[in-house]
């Protein structure tokens, strides 16, 4: 018996309905964070261009034990997958990452109707492939950090402007916080204990409780900024995206790190090599620089220069079983392998 068909969009519409609401919430019991649902946002657009350009799409709500409607209904979801995906790779210009994302939402979206709203859809969804890369990381290395921590001639040479986006840079370097977090720091949150001071706060993403000891240059930087705050209780000011990564692009050229430096994303697995739009060249180090940059830099600052793994994931709020940690450990073993090929090769001469 096959029961009445659904359309997809009005569904979709409503499971991030739920989930502004609080209908919808995460295994723990907290609520779904608002980036997350900003996201579905987008997968919903997504969808609806993807209906614009090919056909509207519907929930087949089916109880059959006709293999014939089976095959049918499992042929419908194996077209879509393929065409969906398509759309987002051709007309999107997206790479599997991404790509990857959507696809995994639309997952926990059928979840969602078989689990919460009692519309049975089969398993098809399940066989929607989630696809990944491991997207390099662009980080400093310990020396390059220090420069900007206490090069006062690279200093001289900013503008007030630039000065401001290098001392953020330098404080996201150091507590290895999300950008989403790093923003939202208050004067008040600093905490002193005797002659220490600790930057207790807990991660917008994963709820993690993080307490940071502050090392001098990072209340020097504070402090700078408190002569400027007047009202402002954050100690950063708000800062456009864009405007700050391209700030510390300018920030990373003027250091002169501008050695060639490959950026690659991949389509269905296949990597493609990138140029800059403006030069048709190479990447250089510089152009790579973002706000991500400080956080990566932050963690794997720590693993290089000995601390503990379980130490830096208590500071950086990753789970102990975190997937995404390894890849900060993987670079550190390419640092140490340098390391050991110069040792070895001072020795050998």
């Amino acid at each position: 018996m096959i029961a009445k068909e659904h359309p997809l969009v009005p569904l979709f519409e409503k499971f991030i309905a739920d989930t502004l609401k609080g209908k919808r919430l995460k295994p723990d019991g907290s609520r779904i964070k608002p980036q997350t649902v900003a996201n579905y946002t987008y997968v919903l657009r997504y969808l609806q261009e993807y209906e614009a350009a090919f056909s509207p799409l519907r929930i087949k709500v089916y109880k059959s034990e006709s293999k014939r409607l089976f095959t049918a209904e499992r042929n419908y979801w194996k077209k879509f997958y393929r065409q969906f995906t398509q759309f987002l790779y051709t007309q999107k210009k997206c790479f599997d990452n991404y790509v990857g994302t959507v696809i995994k939402t639309i997952r926990i979206f059928f979840n969602y109707l078989n689990r919460e709203k009692g519309i049975v859809t089969g398993d098809f969804y399940k066989s929607f492939y989630v696809c990944r890369e491991e997207v390099p990381i662009v980080t400093l290395m310990p020396q390059q950090l220090q420069f900007l921590i206490g090069d006062e001639q690279f200093n001289d040479r900013l503008s007030k402007t630039q000065l401001k986006a290098k001392q953020i840079f330098v404080f996201g370097c150091t507590v290895a916080l999300r950008v989403s977090d790093l923003f939202t720091i208050k004067f008040s949150d600093i905490e002193r204990v005797g002659d220490a001071s600790y930057l207790p706060v807990k991660t917008a993403k994963t709820g993690t409780a993080v307490r940071i000891k502050l090392p001098a240059y990072a209340l020097e930087i504070i402090a700078a900024f408190k002569t400027t705050a007047r009202n402002r209780k954050t100690i950063f000011p708000p800062i456009p995206r864009t405007r700050f990564n391209n700030q510390l692009k300018e920030l990373a050229e003027l250091a002169g790190w501008t050695a060639e430096n490959g950026k690659s994303r991949a389509n269905r697995g296949v990597a493609y090599d990138f140029t800059t739009a403006a030069t048709e060249k190479q990447y250089r180090f510089c152009d790579l620089v973002s706000s991500h940059t400080m956080r990566r830099t932050a963690i794997t600052t720590m693993l290089m220069l000995g601390m503990k793994e379980h130490v830096v994931k208590q500071i950086s709020g990753h789970a102990n079983d975190s997937k995404s940690f390894h890849r900060y450990v993987n670079l550190v073993q390419s640092y140490l392998d340098n390391e050991m090929d110069e040792v070895f090769g001072k020795a050998r001469a």
